[in-house]
């Protein structure tokens, strides 16, 4: 099953992607913009997530976006991660040019005042409490980032460190980001859906084609180096059952090895039958929950391994069950068998999501922002082409205690 696309650039820099999808009763507009936390300042994160939000404060034409989008059927939404900031449309056919027009009037003429940046400030700063210091286990991820990167700014989340940098954002800095990175050059455009591509190529011609193109200033950033030695953190917190997440240093999105780490992490840990489930969870009792993901960064990302530990589980035995089992895949082939059965899970959880005309937008986009819009496609490729030894090497490559990050989190 082959998404097919056509490519192509306005003179102003911005990319433009066209997916017909016949079955398909609303169309996606999806804009990405080549902007992520990895972008801030140390002493100034969380910046590009509250400027998602800020996005959403209206323009010098209509001072309520989202009013203005659902007086024409249209749903929208955004996201932000380390490497992009997000934001897509689904609106019924035949009222494209509406999601087409504020797109483009949000990316020439937001209007982002005292009021409304003192509002989202206030926003983003409980979606900090909520998410991540007030509710169980909420603050992990930004104390694994921070001892998994010396050097990269993956080093935090795209929430940002700590709520002190989002209240000291002053009007003059966010309306400068907007400035610099919010530019016809420094973004893509997917519309998805069943759409004529000459009408629609013509939209785009009139709604953005006028927009000036600017040169994107960047942060210089250090990428992080080969890891000597393990980092190991125990943190004392009062919840329901206590927790080990091991992260490892693996490849980058474009990477060949991120393909062989994701399936990995389905031998690990993808259904019943999966190595850590059948014999952590369901044989040695060790665990009540374990799983494994990785990210999904443009640069050098992290494999994770978590799991919820049953009651009278000492950590260092925890840990131990699960560098045995990672030993066993540094050791030994996987069988033909395990491998053609999370291959084929893999693909199959792959083309579920081209289901989604959302999904392909937001893909199609990202491999655009990585240099190649086939990228969706291809992926395919590189994932059945993977062999026993790739998992075999890789398993060596990553599961090293020098390259792992180790948090024992809960009561102590």
């Amino acid at each position: 099953m082959n998404t097919d696309f056509e490519f192509f650039t306005l003179d102003n820099g911005l990319r433009v992607i066209l997916h017909l999808d016949t079955d398909s009763n609303v169309v996606t507009t999806n804009l990405l913009y080549d902007v992520g936390s990895k972008d801030e300042s140390p002493d100034y994160t969380g910046l590009a997530h509250l400027f998602e939000h800020l996005m959403f404060s209206g323009t010098c034409n209509h001072p309520n976006f989202d009013d203005f989008l659902e007086k024409v059927g249209a749903q929208n939404n955004a996201f932000t991660s380390s490497d992009i900031t997000n934001y897509y449309i689904t609106i019924p056919s035949n009222n494209l040019e509406h999601a087409l027009y504020i797109e483009s009037d949000r990316m020439l003429n937001l209007n982002v005042s005292q009021k409304s940046l003192d509002i989202q400030k206030n926003v983003v700063v409980e979606e900090f409490k909520q998410m991540y210091l007030n509710q169980p286990y909420g603050d992990l991820h930004l104390l694994l980032r921070a001892a998994s990167y010396n050097l990269h700014p993956y080093s935090w989340c795209p929430i940002g460190k700590e709520i002190a940098h989002i209240e000291k954002f002053k009007l003059d800095i966010v309306n400068q980001f907007y400035k610099n990175f919010y530019t016809p050059s420094n973004a893509v455009l997917v519309v998805a859906g069943n759409i004529d591509f000459n009408k629609v190529k013509k939209m785009v011609s009139k709604y953005f084609s006028s927009i000036p193109f600017r040169e994107v200033i960047r942060n210089k950033y250090l990428f992080e180096p080969k890891k000597t030695e393990k980092v190991q953190l125990k943190i004392k917190r009062d919840v329901p059952s206590k927790c080990i997440v091991l992260a490892f240093h693996m490849g980058g999105r474009l990477d060949f090895n991120f393909y062989v780490s994701k399936l990995i992490s389905y031998i690990l840990s993808s259904g019943a039958s999966s190595r850590l489930y059948n014999n952590l969870v369901k044989k040695e009792k060790i665990f009540s929950k374990i799983q494994t993901y990785l990210g999904e960064d443009f640069d050098s990302s992290l494999l994770y391994i978590k799991g919820f530990l049953n009651d009278n589980i000492d950590y260092s035995i925890a840990e131990e069950s699960i560098f045995n089992e990672l030993n066993l895949l540094s050791s030994f082939l996987v069988s033909e068998e395990e491998l053609s059965k999370v291959q084929k899970k893999n693909e199959s959880a792959l083309r579920f999501s081209l289901l989604n005309n959302s999904y392909k937008a937001v893909d199609l986009a990202i491999g655009a922002i990585l240099g190649n819009p086939n990228l969706i496609n291809e992926d395919f490729m590189s994932f059945s082409s993977i062999s026993r030894e790739d998992i075999l090497n890789e398993a060596r490559k990553i599961f090293l205690p020098s390259n792992c990050t180790s948090l024992y989190y809960g009561k102590m």
